[in-house]
């Protein structure tokens, strides 16, 4: 009993090394290959335990989770021969595990370099098409989705899915910097002085339009006046017609004296002969 109890821990401590050295765990965000004699025998293994043979065979666990690779910044020309400096990372993972390992040995910095090859010459072929205008101010989206789909197709080869390619930030060289900004000033410029001179036609045909119509005003308010006047100032003859017509003689007499009334009496001199018609009523000593 005593022997039982000293060779147990020893049985179970070889029982746990046999398993440890026949068994290997795929966890569910990993990859496996496994090797015989440096040889892929195997690279289809789901998360959970599996077999293999000690020393005649090696497994190789990789990460499956999305990689970021976050390139350093690169100067790549444009259609018109000037340099943009490109700053973009990478985002990756494994798709095939036993090419990725003949293609990498499953080496993550020897996978980021090859990677970063392929990303800049996606990068240099697209920025080569286009100008810095259009690089700066067009849709980064659709130049983005096609560095993707470019970057994926050429890294087929390494074993990895390309999931996305992303531009951080685009910046022009000092010497570029001076040029594009005077050229955008200048476009602006341009924009703003076809706005001015549109608003400007804009005034004068509304000073036009207004002149128009005052000058119509104007002109029916005087004819309107005119009518009025003459509308009144034959309203006021029929009334002194047809005040002289009951008393002619009364009527005289008094437009004597409205005369009188105006003339006498100002500073003005005026100077009339004694029997004129004028004073025809301060002769009649009956004052007819």
């Amino acid at each position: 009993m005593s022997k039982f109890k000293t060779y147990l821990p020893i049985g179970i401590g070889a029982l746990a090394l046999l398993i440890y050295g026949f068994t290997f765990v795929v966890q569910e965000y990993e990859v496996a290959i496994k090797l015989r004699l440096g040889q892929i025998v195997g690279d289809d293994y789901r998360a959970g335990l599996h077999f293999k043979v000690p020393v005649l065979n090696n497994v190789k666990i990789f990460d499956r989770r999305i990689q970021t690779m976050d390139s350093r910044p690169e100067r790549f020309l444009t259609v018109e021969k000037k340099d943009v400096i490109v700053d973009s990372y990478t985002k990756w993972r494994i798709s095939n595990a036993a090419q990725f390992f003949r293609s990498t040995g499953g080496n993550i910095p020897r996978t980021s370099r090859l990677l970063s090859e392929r990303v800049n010459t996606s990068l240099r072929d697209e920025f080569g098409k286009r100008t810095i205008q259009e690089v700066v101010s067009d849709d980064r989206l659709a130049i983005m989705a096609l560095l993707t789909k470019d970057v994926n197709e050429n890294a087929q080869d390494l074993g990895i899915e390309v999931v996305d390619v992303r531009v951080k930030k685009i910046d022009l060289p000092p010497e570029v910097s001076e040029s594009v900004y005077q050229r955008m000033r200048a476009e602006r410029d341009r924009v703003a002085r076809d706005l001015r001179a549109q608003g400007g036609e804009a005034a004068e045909r509304i000073r036009a339009d207004a002149d128009r119509q005052r000058t119509v005003i104007v002109a029916e308010a005087f004819r309107e006046s005119e009518e009025t006047r003459g509308e009144g100032d034959a309203r006021a003859s029929q009334i002194f017609a047809s005040a002289f017509n009951q008393d002619r003689e009364f009527y005289s007499f008094f437009r004597s004296l409205s005369a009188y009334r105006q003339s006498l009496g100002q500073d003005d001199v005026m100077v009339l002969q004694p029997d004129s018609d004028f004073f025809r009523f301060f002769r009649d000593p009956a004052g007819q």
